[in-house]
């Protein structure tokens, strides 16, 4: 099978008017398809809610045929699909079938899904697509099939129509991933929203509103989708929009704005930092007052040699953005689609028309003179929103991931330019890391004693280091904001709150935090790599080896992006590594005893 075929159509709201085309299905694996299609929907449901990560989700079909359990990935370091679905199945596992959209990729060093299969009497295991990444493909597969179970996959053991559509749905909940596995640019989407006659202001540029407020509402729900949303300086000063997610909540993406001569505002809503970041990217040299005004705002400014889509596409790529949403005027929407980083478009068609001469359109000069250079979309899909009309499809395919991406070595060996990491620096930062269990985000509960000497279990190490930014302050705020933390479903989630409340309410943060905060990740730390062994033997298995918080944006924790952090969090774990050594070592010097 190869992706340059039609991939099945998924609206919003999973209900699209119709669906793509297609050769009449057969009853061939009919409740397989059925059961993975399911899977798909389920592992949907947590995009978005952490920035970035796969979405997995998980059935489980017992021996007679109905659901027993089901599960989603809620976020980086939350418990696994497979571990949820399970405990919802109970004994109904037992001899069940376990559907899975995507092959499991631990991180972690624990073997949480496969290990959970394995306990919970699975026999059969279904799997919608290999993972895309390298260091993670065929893993899980192989560990399975090892242990004695039937492992299927779609599109290599298991084919026909039902199975093909089915298959598509669980690479396009995962469109992102695999963009980025197989290139150096993030999944970008297009969207605009134009009336009946292709406009998408009125001469005057007045713009507010050309679609329902139903519309409106899905491109919030974009936006929770995607881990920055990008705008143009025309954008900036025309509308001077906000950029939020959802209303009351959720997953916030980081603001991004494209600008060459930095001609934009003083002040703009995009300047306010006290819910979501911007960051302003430009030309070498641009406005340097200005940057310097940006800067005492709070604004990230990034400044690039030749300022293009595809450089910035490149650039947010190494940042570990998975996907982009581009809200812009047709000025960058033609460059971007000239750049060709644009692979999605939504375009919502409004019942309105108001023409004018001068009136925008939402996708400006491409240099294209024939109706037959046209670009055409694929997979275009229809639904209808409000009044309005949604119509989305892709402008290129999705790239295929049946090639084994090669690794740095190999790729070396292909072509020298290219030059791997050296071997004595492990980076670690997102979820897909194979070192990704280091981070403070991974999904590892810890026991700390809170004020009275009684151990408390927090989520994740993250949870723990946010609420002791509160911890002790007689304010019913502080108090209320360290709950809010515990019980955060992610530590992104609690991340957010607690970076949101030190922003918006920096009288509520203990007087003594910039002294302790480096003792308080400290102490977090030991304690998870000394309550799982596991974790333990990873962190000692880089010895020798200089360890880098790889977050191009934290200079404090993180290593920054061109080498200029502080990189505490590499060098508390450096620490950890040697106190584990140094009490292996007295450990293998005392005489054992004998009863």
């Amino acid at each position: 099978m190869t992706l340059t075929m039609a991939l099945w159509c998924l609206s919003l709201s999973g209900n699209p008017i119709f669906k793509c085309k297609a050769s009449l299905p057969t009853a061939t694996h009919a409740p397989d398809a059925a059961y993975m299609r399911r899977a798909a929907v389920l592992a949907d449901k947590s995009a978005g809610f952490t920035s970035p990560h796969p979405n997995f989700g998980c059935v489980i079909v017992s021996p007679s045929g109905h659901v027993a359990g089901e599960g989603f990935l809620y976020a980086q370091g939350t418990s696994a699909a497979e571990v949820q679905a399970l405990a919802a199945a109970s004994d109904g596992s037992r001899g069940a079938t376990a559907y899975l959209n995507m092959e499991p990729g631990d991180c972690h060093g624990d073997h949480t899904a496969v290990s959970a299969l394995l306990q919970g009497g699975v026999r059969r295991v279904v799997i919608g697509m290999r993972h895309p990444l390298q260091h993670l493909r065929g893993n899980a597969v192989r560990a399975l099939r090892n242990q004695g179970l039937h492992v299927d996959i779609l599109g290599e053991d298991l084919t026909g129509t039902l199975i093909e559509e089915a298959q598509k749905e669980c690479l396009l909940v995962n469109a992102p991933l695999i963009c980025r596995a197989a290139s150096r640019v993030p999944f970008s989407v297009l969207k605009y929203a134009m009336t009946l006659d292709g406009k998408i202001a009125a001469s005057s540029g007045h713009a507010s509103w050309i679609s329902s407020k139903q519309s409106r509402n899905l491109v919030f729900e974009l936006r929770g989708r995607s881990d920055a949303v990008i705008v143009g300086g025309n954008t900036v000063r025309r509308d001077n929009p906000r950029l939020t997610a959802r209303h009351g909540g959720g997953h916030m993406p980081m603001r991004v704005v494209m600008s060459q001569t930095l001609d934009l505002p003083e002040e703009a809503n995009l300047w306010d930092m006290s819910e979501v970041s911007t960051i302003v990217v430009t030309q070498r040299g641009a406005r340097r007052s200005f940057q310097k005004h940006l800067a005492s705002k709070g604004v990230e400014v990034v400044e690039f040699e030749i300022l293009n889509p595809h450089e910035v596409m490149e650039y947010f790529h190494d940042r570990g953005y998975l996907s982009i949403l581009w809200e812009c005027g047709g000025t960058l929407a033609a460059s971007a689609i000239s750049s060709g980083v644009i692979h999605k478009v939504y375009a919502f068609i409004a019942p309105k028309i108001i023409g004018g001469k001068n009136a925008p359109s939402p996708v400006g000069e491409l240099g294209m003179v024939e109706m037959s250079q046209a670009l055409n979309l694929i997979d275009v899909c229809y639904e209808q929103v409000g009044p309005d009309m949604l119509v989305s499809g892709f402008l290129q395919p999705l790239p295929d991931i049946v090639p084994v991406i090669p690794s740095l070595d190999e790729t070396f060996v292909v072509d020298p330019t290219v030059s791997p990491y050296e071997s004595r620096i492990i980076f670690f930062y997102k979820a897909w890391d194979p070192y990704g269990a280091l981070s403070n985000f991974s999904p590892h509960s810890i026991q700390m004693p809170d004020e009275n000497g009684d151990y408390v279990t927090w989520l994740t190490v993250e949870h723990y280091y946010q609420a002791q930014k509160f911890s002790g302050v007689d304010d019913p705020l502080a108090q209320d904001c360290v709950e809010r933390i515990k019980s955060a479903k992610s530590p992104e989630e609690a991340a957010r709150i607690g970076r949101s409340m030190q922003r918006q309410k920096p009288y509520l943060i203990r007087s003594d935090w910039d002294n302790i905060k480096i003792d308080v990740m400290y102490k977090a730390l030991k304690c998870k790599f000394s309550m799982y062994q596991h974790l333990n033997s990873m962190l000692l298995s880089t010895v020798g080896s200089v360890l880098v918080e790889a977050s191009p944006h934290d200079l404090f924790w993180g290593g920054g992006r061109d080498g200029e952090g502080l990189n505490y969090l590499g060098r508390l774990l450096m620490k950890l590594r040697s106190e584990f050594l140094g009490e292996s070592s007295s450990s293998s010097e005392t005489p054992s005893l004998t009863v």
